[in-house]
Parts: structure tokens; C-alpha cells; sequence
């Protein structure tokens, strides 16, 4: 093999002096996307890419694509005897819609019929109290800036919307479906140049007036960042407001009685602020506040209380922190008008170290009284029960080799049956899942999945995968992609990285702000095991990450070039040192820090991928997966990171990026998907000897 033609890309003697420190910036002309030498360069860049050897891309697109032909269903949510949900058919690109009653069930949103395009998406869904109105947002070409929409569920009929600048806006609606709370930014000629994607406030809008009367209720004055959360009761007279700095892992909370105070200017108190902690209410149909908590308990903890008294002095335990297993969620199920009957009761989510149960508790004092039989070892979402009370429950599964299907627990019969599984029927390969543990650089015992076929042995073609960042965990989940590296003779690694939920919130902070080195050995020793238990060889072995995972990856490359044959980067973060003055980045210096810190930035500086590419270093085949429309990460931590290492490569591996417009960082068309993931997996398998 001999070393690619790259685009010539100059280097500006660029250097900036912070804390002290030089930062030399070579690529910073490629993070004006308009300037033309950046647009030539991009072109050149895409000329290459389509000029790759990519061996087996046709037969993991088909294979990925059959694998895709499952198709999805979504967990229902109920308002009366109707249930909302979503679905989508073998041959749909996107999820559709649906309202069910009875046995009847009937289309109220599929994308495909709003643009044929394919380019957009359902972003979220919120029926009211009574299921006669539902709210739903949609963004278009991947740039997630949902525009918010009301229909009647009977006809179908738009009765308000767009109104835009509503991304990750939650919807809280007030009884009888006139009036909801909402989260809306600012309008661009209402704050300084640059901050347009914060200054968000909480408001109150009425159903058929215009957003110019819309009533602001929280959020003058407070941090630019901040991100609210907005909820209220079944009964429709209690509110809770939250609001977190950014991603942060905290967040102060109100609350206000509806009944006591106006809906347009409700008096709101004060549950927790300033305090180091994750908390969320629920009003119970028992009268009851439920509070579901990290606060002296990373691994979460359910307290009860009074909704007049729901501050912290006046918390008592229900369901106590456990050892070792990671609270997740819970569901009441109280089937008859009085409070105190005894067939009433709790079911908790949890996870030990990723893998979901679902126990079964009394209602007064939280005592243990079972279990939820569940279909495997895998991964159950939220518990989802009827607002109105009920005995069953619905949840969704998934494992490694299982597509997603939604199941319901009776309480009365103790049985757990399948409510839905995908409409497509496809044939999944045989694969083995273990959990093995291994040891970190500072000894901490770190879990990983590995992925295989039955019975296979020796050195084979690996990819690990990982994440580490925010609180997210790496649970067992079915991937199409996966499965067909393993069945074409891969193995597929899934490591349990610091910095994720695995383990509850301090496994979470002990990967994070000054702590993030760990992720990155974590990741490295992860490497390390399954070369010397055999599984792989360095030669053989490639790693995958995205947005925060495409960080981690970058950081492999970059500390451990030695470990790794390949790399597949997407939508990453690269350049931690002017992170945040791009898309959502300065609501990410919780989870890093800041550059403008002394300190912080020393953090930064001290594995910042692209401040760390060396000339003269063998680096391993990198491919670089972008989004143009991607608000989140800006493609130019990935142009750049390019550019620095396509000069820098000693050797003859290459170093591609692949651009695709019209999509973003999160939902895409499946087409678009299938494509992706075809490129990625031919391009690791022609570098790690995997024969498709």
C-alpha cells in the first residue's frame, strides 16, 4: 500500500498564548465552512473518499439493511382507552405515529407523507391529559431545531404550530388541552451574536393565540446555558420547573400549586438549589410527592413526602439505595380507589453493572415482595403505567441479539407477556454475549461485552466501541451493524467506560472534568485484555466512537497509535481547547471544563486529540464520519483533526472523511443509515484482515 494523495491543506503559523501555554492552531482557516479554500478542500476530501477500497461495502449494506427490516415499536403511552405509540414497517424509513383504541388504530403522523425527501423527523410527542390533543415536534435535514405543532386527535386537523425554536423542549399540558407550558429560546435579535442556541425560558401558551401573548414563567436572568424541564400533575394542580446548567449532573427544582396561585404566574418554592444532586418529582394519584434522587446516593434512591412539604428535611426513604445495582425508574400501580389497598404496588428499574431487573415493592414502606419476570439479560426502558391507575405496566426490551419489542406486566397475575414485537420478521445470526471484567491503569475493575460468534476461537478482527461520557450507559442493545461484523467472523466490544451510568453517578463523575484521563485508560486497557486473552491481536483490532465516543477514539489514536489498526471517528470532538465556542459546546464545559480556566484548561490541553498529532508517528487508518447539518458538534473538529493527521502520517494507512449533507447528529432516514454503516464496517474489516 502506498501513502494517498491527500488535498493539500496549508498550515497557518498560528499560535495562541493561553495560561501561559503556546497553542499552536495550524487548521483554523477549515472552521469557516463558507470560506472557499474550505469548500475546495472539502470537495477534494469527498473526491477521495468515493475513491476508497472498500472491500465487502455491498454485502454488509444488504446484510445491515435485512437486519433493519425488523423494523421498531414503541413503548405506548396511554391517555383513557387510547394509546399512543410509534411503529415502523420493514420497508418505512422513518418511525410512524399511531393512535390505538381498542382494536382499531390509525395513522396521526408519519414523516414520509410530510417529505417524501426522507429528511424529516419525529422528534417527540406529548398527548394531553385526555388524549383529544397531542403536541409533536419535527426538524428537517438533521438540525434538530424542532418546530412544535398541536393536532386534534379525532381529525387529524392541525390547530396550532409552527412554533419554532423549540428544541428539546418538553410539553406540560394543563387539563383540557387549551393551554400547555413549553421550553422556547429567545428570538436571535433578542440576544448577543453567537448565542442563539441558548437563553431558553419557560412559558405558558394558550391553544389558538399567538406566540406574541405567550406568558414567560421561568428563566429571566438566569445562566445562558441552562435547560429546563417542565411537568404537571394528572390532577392538573401541581407544577414542577427544573433547570440545569448545561449537561450538568444536577439541577435546582420548584414547584407551585396551581391551585393556591394563578397558571400564568404561579408561586413557585423551592425544592433544592445549589445542591449537588439529581432530583425528580412525582405527584402521586395517592396524594403523595415521590422523589427520585442521587442526592446521598449515586446510585439513586426513591424518597416520599407531602407535596406541601417537598423539601429535603421532610424526605423519607421508600426505596433505599441499593449496593450495587443503578435505581433507573419506577412505576405505582394501584389498581382500586383506596389508597391503603393492599394489592398496591411499586415496581423499580434497575441495572447491576448494565444488565436490567425489575423488582416489585409495597407501597407503604417499599419492602421487597418480587420480582418482574423479564424476556432475558438485557435492557428494559422506562416503566410506563396508566395516569389514571391500573395493574399493568409496559416496558420496552432489547439484548444483543434481540430487536426491540414492548412487553406488559399485570400486577394481579404476576405474568409478564409480549404486548408488540417488530412487524418485520428477519433472521438473526447466532451470537455469544459475555460480560467479562478487567482491571484500569489505577486498578479499578472496569466491565466490558464481547460479542461473538458461538464457538469461535483465536485471534479474530475486533472492533471496540465505547463512550464514557455525561452518565450514559452502554447497556446490551440490539445493533445491526454489530451483528453483522459478528457474523461475518468479527468480535464486537462494548466497554463499560468511567464516565457513564453503569454504575451509578460517581462512576459518571470519576470519568469526567478532571478525572477524564481515566476514560481514555479505561478504554486502553480495555484494548489491552482482549489482546492478551487472545481475542485479538493489535494488527487486528480496531475501535469506534461517536460525538463524545468520536473524543474518546480520537484520544486512543492519538495516546496509543500502537494499540490500534483502525479508528472510525464520527461526529466528534477534537479540538477540546475552542469546543465551546461551537454548536452546543458551552453547555458541554460542565463535563470538561473550560479553556478559560486555568486550571481546566490544563485538563484540556493535557489530551486534547488534535493539539496531540506528532509528525513522524505511524498513526492507525482513521475514517472521519460528518454531518453537515450536525447543530450539536461542528464538522470542523473532524476537518480539522483530518488535515492535522493526513500531514502528519508516517506510514501508508489512511486517513479518510467522509461528509454527508443533509443529516445531523441524531435521527436520519434508515437508507442513510445503512450507507453509513456499511462504509465503516468494509473500512475496519479491509484493516483488520476481517475476509467478507
Amino acid at each position: 500500500m502506498t501513502r494517498l494523495p491527500y488535498p493539500p491543506a496549508r498550515r497557518d503559523d498560528i499560535v495562541d498564548d493561553l495560561h501561559g501555554t503556546p497553542v499552536p492552531d495550524p487548521y483554523r482557516w477549515l472552521e469557516d465552512p463558507d470560506d472557499p479554500a474550505t469548500k475546495e478542500w472539502l470537495d477534494a476530501q469527498d473526491v477521495l473518499m468515493r475513491a476508497a477500497d472498500l472491500p465487502g461495502r455491498e454485502r454488509f449494506r444488504d446484510r445491515v439493511a435485512e437486519l433493519l427490516r425488523s423494523g421498531s415499536v414503541g413503548t405506548p403511552a396511554w391517555r383513557g382507552e387510547r394509546r399512543f405509540f410509534t411503529r415502523r414497517t420493514p420497508d418505512q424509513e422513518h418511525p410512524v405515529l399511531y393512535v390505538g383504541e381498542g382494536d382499531a388504530e390509525r395513522v396521526l403522523l408519519d414523516p414520509t407523507a410530510l417529505d417524501s425527501s426522507g429528511l424529516t423527523t419525529l422528534d417527540s410527542y406529548q398527548p394531553d391529559k385526555e388524549g383529544n390533543r397531542l403536541a409533536y415536534q419535527i426538524s428537517v435535514g438533521g438540525d434538530e431545531e424542532s418546530r412544535l405543532f398541536v393536532i386534534d386527535v379525532a381529525t387529524g386537523e392541525v390547530v396550532e404550530g409552527p412554533i419554532d425554536r423549540c428544541r428539546y423542549s418538553p410539553v406540560a399540558w394543563l387539563p383540557g388541552g387549551e393551554a400547555f407550558y413549553y421550553v422556547r429560546r429567545l428570538a436571535p435579535t433578542e440576544v448577543p451574536a453567537g448565542e442563539e442556541q441558548f437563553h431558553r425560558r419557560v412559558y405558558l401558551h394558550r391553544v389558538g393565540t399567538s406566540t406574541d401573548d405567550d406568558v414567560m414563567i421561568f428563566g429571566q436572568g438566569l445562566e445562558k446555558t441552562n435547560y429546563y424541564g417542565v411537568s404537571v400533575s394528572r390532577d392538573g394542580r401541581w407544577l414542577s420547573i427544573s433547570a440545569s446548567r448545561g449537561t450538568a449532573p444536577r439541577n435546582d427544582l420548584w414547584v407551585a400549586d396551581l391551585s393556591a396561585s394563578p397558571v400564568d404566574a404561579p408561586e413557585l418554592v423551592t425544592v433544592q438549589q445549589d445542591v449537588d444532586a439529581q432530583t425528580g418529582l412525582h405527584f402521586g394519584r395517592d396524594g403523595r410527592l415521590y422523589v427520585f434522587t442521587d442526592l446521598d446516593a449515586p446510585r439513586g434512591r426513591v424518597c416520599v413526602t407531602s407535596p406541601e412539604t417537598p423539601t429535603r428535611e421532610h424526605w423519607r426513604d421508600l426505596i433505599p439505595e441499593d449496593a450495587e445495582a443503578v435505581l433507573t425508574s419506577f412505576a405505582i400501580l394501584d389498581d382500586s380507589a383506596e389508597v391503603d389497598a393492599a394489592d398496591h404496588v411499586l415496581l423499580v428499574g434497575w441495572t447491576r453493572h448494565a444488565i436490567s431487573e425489575v423488582t416489585i415493592h409495597t407501597m407503604e414502606d417499599g419492602e421487597r415482595i418480587g420480582e418482574v419476570p423479564l424476556p432475558g439479560l438485557g435492557s428494559v426502558g422506562a416503566l410506563i403505567e396508566r395516569p389514571e391507575g391500573g395493574h399493568e405496566v409496559w416496558f420496552s426490551y432489547t439484548d444483543n441479539i434481540t430487536p426491540t419489542t414492548v412487553h406488559r406486566f399485570d400486577s394481579t397475575t404476576g405474568e409478564t407477556t409480549l404486548w408488540e414485537a417488530p412487524p418485520g420478521a428477519v433472521e438473526v445470526p447466532e451470537a455469544h454475549t459475555e460480560q467479562v471484567v478487567y482491571r484500569s491503569k489505577d486498578g479499578t475493575e472496569v466491565r466490558m461485552l464481547v460479542v461473538s460468534r458461538q464457538g469461535d476461537s483465536g485471534p479474530r478482527p475486533t472492533i471496540l466501541y465505547g463512550y464514557g461520557g455525561f452518565g450514559i450507559s452502554m447497556n446490551p442493545g440490539f445493533s445491526a451493524s454489530a451483528l453483522a461484523w459478528v457474523e461475518a467472523g468479527g468480535v464486537y466490544a462494548v466497554a463499560q467506560l468511567r464516565g457513564g451510568g453503569e454504575e451509578g453517578e460517581q462512576w459518571h463523575r470519576d470519568g469526567m472534568l478532571a478525572h477524564k484521563q481515566n476514560v481514555f485508560d479505561d478504554f486502553h486497557a480495555a484494548a489491552e485484555h482482549l489482546i492478551t486473552t487472545g481475542v485479538t491481536t493489535p494488527d487486528r483490532l480496531a475501535v469506534s466512537g461517536g460525538s463524545n465516543g468520536g473524543l474518546l477514539v480520537g484520544a486512543a489514536l492519538t495516546q496509543r497509535p500502537d494499540l490500534y489498526a483502525a479508528v472510525v471517528c464520527s461526529a466528534p470532538l477534537l479540538d477540546m481547547i475552542r469546543y465551546e465556542r461551537f454548536g452546543l459546546g458551552a453547555t458541554w464545559n460542565v463535563e470538561y471544563g473550560s479553556a478559560e480556566i486555568a486550571e481546566e484548561f490544563g485538563w484540556l490541553w493535557g489530551y486534547s486529540p488534535y493539539h496531540h498529532v506528532r509528525e513522524g508517528v505511524t498513526y492507525p487508518a482513521t475514517m472521519f464520519t460528518v454531518f453537515a447539518s450536525d447543530t450539536r458538534v461542528h464538522p470542523l473538529h473532524a476537518w480539522k483533526m483530518a488535515a492535522a493527521l493526513q500531514h502528519a502520517q508516517s506510514g501508508d494507512r489512511p486517513i479518510l472523511l467522509r461528509n454527508e449533507a443533509a443529516v445531523g447528529h441524531g435521527a436520519r432516514a434508515v437508507s442513510r443509515s445503512v450507507d453509513l454503516m456499511a462504509d465503516q464496517l468494509a473500512f475496519i474489516a479491509g484493516h483488520t484482515g476481517l475476509d467478507v
